[in-house]
């Protein structure tokens, strides 16, 4: 019996939680190669930078990030807030989820926008860390 439930846990628990999003929540935090602060620092992510949860190992979390790069990082420094990464090299953010709509803001590559409301269409609406708010369609960012 044991060795059935053994590989069901193994199997079952990183399923559970594959597509759940979160972003740093501190700046300067540190995305290490394995789950200890002994490990290879990879790089650094700023704060509102959108991660994918894999995994979850005592105090240290595996995550996805918009390249599809694997890292660690340690859970305190995570927050609940989602946020999205702009994949698109210039997203068009407008007033209302409409392509007609007029412009609220444009988006470069790799800036963060954080998550107002998830639409059932094709857009989501956003905020800009300086305020401002639209419509970004979902197929120009990452992080849902």
């Amino acid at each position: 019996m044991r060795r059935l439930i053994v590989p069901l846990l193994l199997f079952s628990a990183p399923a559970a939680l594959a597509g759940e999003f979160r972003s740093i929540g501190e700046n300067a935090t540190p995305m290490y190669d394995a789950p200890s602060v002994q490990a290879n620092k990879r790089f650094v992510a700023s704060r509102f930078f959108p991660v994918e949860v894999i995994v979850q190992v005592d105090n240290w979390i595996k995550v996805r990030d918009a390249a599809g790069d694997l890292s660690w990082v340690e859970r305190k420094t995570l927050s609940e807030t989602r946020t999205v990464a702009v994949t698109a090299a210039l997203a068009d953010v407008r007033q209302k989820a409409e392509d007609g709509a007029p412009l609220a803001f444009q988006a470069r590559r790799g800036v963060a926008l954080e998550i107002v409301e998830l639409g059932t269409g094709p857009w989501v609406k956003v905020r800009h860390r300086d305020g401002q708010t639209g419509f970004v369609r979902a197929n120009q960012v990452w992080g849902l």
